[in-house]
């Protein structure tokens, strides 16, 4: 078992297959409506601020990625860089928001099966989710790919479904309040977003797994990030001009196109939303069984979590204890302080990301646009909740603590 390697299996359209549907799932089908809540129409906005954010980092990792394959992504990164404690921490960070993220997302995937089958208890089938996501990619990194396209492509079709249907039945008057907006909700909305646009990273943290990694990994990379910021805008812009923005339901875009009185609009959405949350849910179970996979290989995390499957090569051990650590969390069932959270540790490891990049050689524009990476995710970490600061300094406390205690023993 501890004997198998990792496979090369994933080309550059399933590594931007893995970076589209980390990235257009959640943030869309389920953070959206919570935004929507705190930026009103002015959504839009957010969008672009936390797009623009997640680009200046995703240029971090592109010049992350030319330097080093292996496993880990911002670990990775950050060990070959930084000081080990950094780098840990990193790890650290990264294990928990992915882990927090894969709750949220199936939390995301039984709100939209209620609408389906209403009644439907939402928080157990949100573990159960979790649970098969990781069989799933139990199974192998191929069935695991595949079955990612798959959902990625079905998700694009009916999200453009839902782009048509709002912009015929689009209402000009919902964006009256647009510039009267706060600028602190816009920041709010921006900062909860960022947590879904965050998933471009999930390709780096697959490197060993992606053929000629050095080219492939920062072109999918970059495609994920631009095909996915078209799809955020033009929905956000749809789902405002068909709802407004009264609505923080989970369910937004479905209770959006409700208004058009189309037959079965809000079926197709709901089934849309599904494709993508599951879609999102396998990639972060792979993604979090990676980072473990490349700590434990590290002595960073428990050792058994470096064992490979010597016939799949797949790091089973980890991949079990992902699916289990999303399933207990999403047991919690607050999608919003969930979400936050989620967005707290996302915004901190992307921040020694930048941080990292910073320590490369490079031209003085370069390493501007780390800095402004950097800065940028500063800056919305401060306009997360008083709540998810407080939980997010806790989780860094504990995870120093568990290093510093693991060093001596």
């Amino acid at each position: 078992m501890a004997n198998g390697k990792l496979k090369k299996t994933i080309t550059l359209l399933d590594a931007t297959a893995i970076g589209v549907g980390a990235i257009v799932g959640a943030g869309i089908f389920v953070v959206l409506g919570v935004a929507t809540g705190l930026a009103g129409p002015a959504v839009v906005a957010s969008i672009v601020i936390a797009g623009a954010a997640a680009t200046l980092t995703a240029l971090s990792f592109v010049r992350l990625s030319k330097a080093t394959q292996r496993e880990g992504g911002a670990y990775e990164f950050a060990r070959a860089l930084l000081p080990p404690f950094w780098a840990f921490l990193t790890g650290f960070l990264w294990l928990a928001s992915n882990v927090v993220a894969g709750a949220t997302v199936a939390l995301g995937f039984s709100l939209y099966l209620s609408t389906i089958f209403p009644g439907l208890p939402a928080v157990p089938f949100a573990a159960l989710a979790c649970l098969v996501a990781a069989a799933i990619n139990y199974s192998g990194t191929k069935r695991s790919v595949l079955l990612n396209n798959t959902l990625v492509a079905a998700k694009i079709i009916i999200l453009l479904f839902f782009v048509l249907a709002g912009f015929l039945f689009f209402k000009a008057g919902n964006f009256l309040g647009f510039g009267s907006a706060s600028l602190e909700g816009v920041l709010s909305g921006a900062a909860i977003i960022f947590f879904a646009y965050g998933g471009f990273a999930r390709i780096t943290v697959v490197s060993e797994e992606v053929k000629n990694a050095k080219r492939n990994v920062p072109r999918a990379i970059m495609l994920a990030l631009a095909v996915s910021t078209v799809l955020y805008i033009l929905v956000a812009i749809a789902a405002v001009g068909l709802g407004g923005s009264a609505s923080t339901s989970g369910a937004f875009l479905a209770s959006s196109i409700s208004s058009t009185g189309i037959p079965y609009a809000a079926l197709i959405i709901s089934l849309g939303a599904l494709a993508a949350t599951a879609s999102v849910l396998l990639v972060t179970v792979m993604g979090v069984s990676r980072v473990a996979f490349a700590m434990a290989r590290n002595n960073d995390a428990p050792k058994a979590f470096s064992a490979v499957d010597s016939k799949s090569g797949v790091p089973r051990n980890a991949v079990l204890a992902a699916g289990v650590a999303s399933a207990l969390l999403a047991l919690l069932g607050n999608l919003a302080l969930v979400a936050s959270v989620s967005s707290f540790a996302m915004l901190a490891y992307y921040a020694v990301a930048n941080y990292s990049a910073l320590k490369l050689e490079a031209k003085p524009s370069s390493k501007a646009v780390s800095a402004a990476g950097l800065a940028s995710c500063l800056v919305l970490v401060a306009f997360l909740s008083p709540q998810s600061l407080a939980i997010g300094v806790f989780a860094v406390f504990c995870g120093s603590v568990y290093y510093f205690f693991r060093k001596k023993s």
